[in-house]
């Protein structure tokens, strides 16, 4: 199992749990984004710049994880990829998203799109608190756990 970021929009605060993960179950996280991040030196941690552009880093991630990964996104279209290629997705907020919830996230994904193109809405989500910073370490940590029983 390998962890996969998509970083352009991924939380700091969830980066340094992810980074902390990987020191300590041992095991290789890559952060994908296009553009240059810092991260910490690590054996286990590595950051792969792709070039700027609409889904680039999405698409990159698709096609370098395999069966059994577990992805770090809040992208829902990347999400549905990686569960129809048998990898394991996990928000930022700690939701896991699975076959049977990706649909409506789907749905919900496209009607929040229509609202913010209509001018109905604007914003993205907000930066994740301490509760969604504690639900994401807690499955992350389930995640990790069962995987390595496997």
């Amino acid at each position: 199992m390998q962890l996969w970021v998509d970083a352009d929009a991924c939380p700091n605060a969830i980066k340094d749990i992810l980074y902390r993960a990987a020191e300590r179950v041992g095991i290789v996280l890559t952060l994908v984004a296009n553009q240059p991040l810092r991260t910490p030196p690590s054996r286990y941690i590595r950051s792969l710049q792709v070039e700027a552009g609409f889904d680039v880093a999405d698409n990159r991630i698709a096609e370098l994880m395999q069966e059994g990964d577990l992805v770090i996104t809040a992208d829902i279209p990347l999400a549905a990829t990686v569960i129809e290629k048998g990898g394991l997705a996990l928000n930022p907020s700690g939701e896991l998203y699975t076959a049977e919830n990706i649909k409506e996230r789907l749905a919900m994904r496209n009607l929040m799109d229509e609202l913010r193109s209509s001018g109905q809405l604007s914003g993205g989500p907000a930066a994740p608190g301490k509760r969604e910073r504690q639900a994401f370490a807690n499955a992350l940590d389930r995640l990790l756990a069962r995987t390595s029983r496997r």
